[in-house]
């Protein structure tokens, strides 16, 4: 039986190396949309192993698609230091361009959890290879998110009812905001650690890919 290819590899960053981690799922073809997951704050002990990104990817790699998570400048064995979202900008359009070599002509789907969703979005609303975007509790009453109001891409924002970091109410304003309405995907009970419900969190992940990015037009699950 083929399996899934795995590789554990390093970008050159704009402050030193950065530490990647490849899931290729051997059904994946040429020009399939590959994904890229940023992770948490690392002040707060964020890495690319956070069992949100982890279950976010493994979503994702079930449905197909290559994915690349990795670690922000400081974090694990990438260098630099944390450069509170300035730097972590440049990281992940690092992330993306390796992305864009590895997987020729295929479209990026950028995805992140937290401060990795405020990093993933604004990057990938700037860069036309990004074809969809996912936050994963993305804390709107700490990061401002307005710059979305002009972004045009596929968006979906997965929160927990119960987040008290990245309250609801506050993402819903925001996505009555932006074009299409934005795309909340709320689970009742779940805080910002998603704690319990990391099967549900996998689930609207995969609901969120958009249908014409998803391998041989596999359809979104109803419901």
């Amino acid at each position: 039986m083929t399996v899934a290819r795995i590789e554990t590899y390093f970008v050159d960053g704009p402050a030193g190396r950065l530490e990647c981690f490849l899931k290729r799922p051997a059904s994946a073809a040429a020009g399939t949309t590959a994904a890229v997951v940023c992770h948490p704050h690392p002040i707060f002990g964020g890495s690319m192993h956070s069992k949100v990104v982890h279950a976010a990817a493994e979503a994702l790699a079930r449905l197909g698609l290559p994915v690349v998570r990795f670690n922000f400048r400081g974090v694990g064995r990438s260098a630099g230091a944390h450069d509170g979202g300035r730097g972590e900008l440049d990281d992940v359009k690092a992330v993306f361009d390796d992305v864009a070599g590895r997987f020729p002509g295929s479209p990026i789907l950028a995805a992140g959890y937290s401060f990795g969703a405020w990093v993933a979005l604004r990057a990938g609303c700037g860069d036309p290879r990004v074809a969809a975007l996912i936050g994963i509790a993305a804390p709107v009453g700490l990061y401002d998110f307005r710059f979305l109001r002009g972004c045009d891409r596929p968006l979906a924002l997965i929160q927990g009812e119960a987040d008290p970091l990245a309250p609801l109410g506050l993402v819903l304003a925001l996505a009555a905001t932006l074009p299409g309405g934005g795309g909340v995907l709320p689970i009742q009970g779940a805080q910002h650690g998603f704690v319990g419900h990391l099967d549900e969190l996998a689930d609207r992940v995969t609901r969120a890919v958009p249908e014409h990015l998803r391998p041989s037009g596999l359809p979104a699950p109803s419901g």
